[in-house]
């Protein structure tokens, strides 16, 4: 079915050849569409999809549509799969000079080493910008083109201000979380405020948007949360996000205390990330007030906050990738993941705790995508966002279908959530623009940037290598104690081949 009548067409045809230009049209691929009505894909094969400026136009089930001009840029997708960008609503980009130091980390070591307060003293404004973009540039090239950056390097006027400068510059659809926190002495909440006021008064007409992170709901002070919470309403504030982890870390922020301080029933949208030990009382109060938590699979089960109840709020849930010096940065390893262990915590459920043989599978491949892609467009505010459907931002990421792990699909949505790896894109376009094409990062002076990063990181490792790592015995800051965890053993005999760090 087509979307317009022939009258329709010519139209558009002749709109289209008298007022735009830059037209393209993906054309020949199976499109992975959304449809608003039902709240599921639509797939569209041997299909097209019409970009205009920096919007989808249309979808039509042909490959070459009557009406649209001949120089229109014909994108030859035969044999690929054509799909939304995914979103990414938490992720920490100016951590990315750690690269691969936190390998075999905790969360209790994470905060005492790699977290905002130990890092301010190992990093220059210069270092923090070049550390964002070059992360994000990363991301892109995973098919991440929206991500939800919770910014806590805001310790001084220009550290913040690097980190929302490289998100502009990257391209991406940046949704910049400008952390307010009592870092300094000399810049606290009230000036982080101004700043973030001076900030939005230059906001750029790029794809990054302005927006809030703040950590002290539950620990602040009374009168600082409501400072900030007034600040977040008055200045219509498009997103809050904000780190919830319970249990014995007891980092608070949960949507109770959220819901109190009169932020979580706001236009404001509001992003709890990890959302550990969430409460049955907590997830209804996402759903009264439809906001979002952000789980990290593989962040959680890196770290240890785990998740334990998050599985019970999949309705109000999206997907993030939180520290991507330590793993992966694409959202499609979180999609697999999370998809393979709600399985297995809901298989186990009938299988171990009641002893039945699982009649169905309990989880899709179809609700992994849709928790990587549309729930983080809905976490964010945004219907326009991670999905494919006229009138949607052109984000698009394009799977070569004819690649050795993809062969042979029929299903496109699982041949991407269960078959695809990040080598297997081919194009990222974001906002209707080539980020990556032909696997390749459309980048103008990418070497240098990358030199430029690889000096950075050598300074900031060299100078963390120094610090001792911190000894976890006692108790942690909370009061809770210190515990040992029982060590795997993947060695026959003697020893358990742990072995060092290779740092």
């Amino acid at each position: 079915m087509q979307p317009f009548g022939l009258k329709q067409l010519a139209l558009n045809a002749l709109y289209y050849e008298t007022v735009v230009t830059g037209l393209k049209l993906l054309s020949g691929g199976t499109i992975v569409a959304f449809d608003h009505d039902t709240g599921l894909f639509d797939i569209k094969r041997n299909g097209s999809l019409l970009i205009v400026g920096d919007r989808i136009d249309a979808i039509f089930d042909s490959a070459l549509p009557v009406g649209v001009p001949d120089d229109a840029e014909l994108v030859d997708c035969t044999n690929k799969i054509i799909t939304p960008g995914f979103v990414d609503t938490h992720r920490h980009g100016w951590q990315t000079v750690y690269k691969t130091l936190g390998s075999n980390t905790t969360l209790a070591e994470y905060a005492n080493r790699y977290g905002s307060p130990a890092a301010m003293p190992l990093f220059t404004p210069d270092d923090v910008y070049i550390s964002q973009l070059t992360g994000i540039y990363e991301a892109l090239a995973a098919g991440v083109t929206s991500i939800l950056d919770h910014a806590h390097h805001t310790w001084t006027r220009e550290h913040a201000e690097a980190g929302w400068k490289a998100s502009i510059d990257s391209g991406a659809r940046v949704f910049f979380a400008y952390g307010l926190q009592n870092a300094t002495d000399e810049f606290q909440v009230p000036q982080q405020m101004e700043h973030w006021s001076e900030l939005a008064t230059t906001e750029s007409t790029n794809q990054a948007t302005l927006c809030l992170a703040y950590d002290d709901f539950t620990d602040g002070s009374e009168s600082m949360t409501r400072a900030v919470v007034d600040f977040a309403k008055e200045n219509n504030v498009p997103v809050l996000t904000t780190h919830m982890v319970e249990g014995p870390w007891m980092f608070g922020n949960m949507p109770e205390d959220l819901h109190s301080a009169g932020i979580l029933n706001s236009t404001v949208s509001v992003v709890i990330s990890h959302a550990a030990f969430l409460t049955a009382r907590g997830a209804q109060l996402l759903r009264d007030t439809d906001q979002y938590i952000s789980t990290t699979p593989e962040s959680e089960m890196h770290y240890g906050h785990v998740h334990p109840t998050t599985h019970h709020a999949l309705d109000q849930a999206a997907l993030g990738v939180d520290t991507h010096f330590t793993f992966s940065t694409d959202l499609l390893t979180q999609a697999r993941l999370w998809l393979q262990r709600v399985r297995e915590r809901l298989y186990a459920h009938a299988a171990a705790d009641r002893w039945r043989v699982p009649a169905a599978n309990p989880m899709s491949a179809n609700q992994a995508l849709l928790l990587a892609t549309r729930a983080g467009g809905r976490a964010l505010g945004r219907e326009d966002v991670g999905v494919l459907a006229p009138g949607a931002v052109a984000d698009v990421v394009v799977w070569d279908g004819r690649s050795p792990a993809l062969l042979g699909w029929a299903d496109p949505v699982a041949a991407v959530v269960l078959h695809a790896s990040v080598g297997d894109i081919d194009h990222v376009l974001v906002a209707g623009e080539f980020v990556k094409r032909d696997k390749k990062l459309v980048i103008d002076g990418y070497d240098e940037v990358a030199d430029r990063f690889l000096e950075a990181a050598a300074r900031v490792q060299a100078k963390l290598k120094d610090i001792p790592l911190p000894q976890l015995t006692g108790s942690f800051v909370t009061g809770y104690p210190f515990g040992e965890v029982e060590q795997a053993d993947v060695m026959r005999g003697e020893g358990t081949g742990y072995g060092p760090n290779y740092v």
